[in-house]
Parts: C-alpha cells; sequence; structure tokens
C-alpha cells in the first residue's frame, strides 16, 4: 500500500491526448510498409503485417493483416 505507479503507466491510464497524426507509410527495422490505399497506386508495396501473439494458456498465436491507417498517438506527460 502507498506505492505510487510508474510515471509511463499514469500518463497511458489517461489516454492518448485529442490530436493525432496519420502517415500513408511506416518505416521500422529496416522495412517500409504502406498503407493497402497508398500502395494501390505502386508497382509493389507491401501492406501485409504478422504480429506474434500468446494467448492466456501460453499458446502461440500469430495475427495477419492488412495495413489501412498509421495513426501516431500523443500521451500526455505529467
Amino acid at each position: 500500500m502507498g506505492r505510487s505507479a510508474p510515471k509511463s503507466l499514469s500518463s497511458l491510464s489517461l489516454g492518448p491526448e485529442r490530436k493525432c497524426k496519420c502517415y500513408n507509410e511506416y518505416f521500422v527495422n529496416g522495412y517500409v510498409f504502406h498503407t493497402e490505399k497508398y500502395g494501390q497506386r505502386r508497382k509493389t508495396y507491401n501492406s501485409g503485417v504478422c504480429v506474434k501473439g500468446s494467448t492466456s494458456s501460453e499458446l502461440e498465436v500469430h495475427y495477419y493483416g492488412r495495413l489501412e491507417e498509421v495513426v501516431e498517438l500523443q500521451y500526455h506527460n505529467e
């Protein structure tokens, strides 16, 4: 009792700020991902994503999908 939560957790609990930034592409680990709509005008593009996850029973599950939107959220600083 009496312990306070880390600042990062407190900021997260307040939710994101009202303004956000949207992008047509995302660069991560040397790869470029385009939203599906933006990529349709190009000869080649990568909008497919796979996220490794696990269930509560520790089973590994892969989630596959297409990148429809890239949204950058900012969280409140205390």
